[in-house]
């Protein structure tokens, strides 16, 4: 009898999962092999196709499992900038997670839970969005939508990308979009410095 254990819990997805972030993490989702998580995960090498079917199947969980993570934390946001705030703790705090969750090429986009879980997250910065006065997002909420999440987004992958050390500096990085976000969306115009 062989003494290699082939399957050793009952929650094999999350432990499939948990060591592809580790491998995304680390080494980047062109990394990742399900042969090789099932050896970290100490299972047998067909046991990961079983709950993702292949690669694309289990970037397509790490993507959705980012976006419920995601909306779950902009759920907590008392206001647009605290929105945004939360946008980049949850990318400092998920790297794994935001790389994959933005690259369609890695997952499959149409995946009814995965759209689902973006449709949340969207959602939620819609809420916030919509909360700001007309007078401090412009007439059309959408395209304040786009402002916002551009600058968060862009924010937060500027700073994953270590290309934010020279301008933040020793800043708090949250303290620095909490900033950037007062400029986009003031809500006195006239509170706005002038040129």
């Amino acid at each position: 009898m062989s003494s290699r254990r082939t399957y050793h819990h009952g929650d094999l997805r999350q432990a499939v999962l948990t060591a592809a972030l580790d491998v995304i993490a680390t080494e980047g989702p062109s990394a990742l092999s399900l042969r090789d998580l099932a050896r970290r995960a100490g299972v047998s090498h067909a046991a990961p196709a079983h709950h993702f079917k292949d690669r694309a199947g289990l970037l397509t969980a790490v993507a959705t499992e980012g976006f419920d993570l995601l909306a779950e934390a902009l759920g907590e946001a008392k206001e647009l900038k605290d929105a945004g705030v939360r946008y980049v703790r949850f990318a400092t705090e998920h790297p794994a997670h935001f790389q994959v969750m933005f690259q369609p090429d890695l997952h499959r986009p149409d995946d009814p839970e995965l759209l689902a879980a973006k449709e949340r997250a969207g959602a939620r910065l819609r809420e916030s969005v919509a909360g700001v006065p007309a007078d401090g997002r412009g007439p059309d909420p959408r395209l304040a939508g786009v402002a916002a999440w551009s600058l968060a987004h862009g924010f937060a992958t500027l700073l994953l990308s270590h290309n934010l050390a020279g301008p933040v500096g020793e800043q708090d990085p949250e303290e620095v979009f909490r900033a950037l976000a007062g400029l986009l969306f003031a809500s006195d115009r006239s509170q706005l410095p002038r040129e």
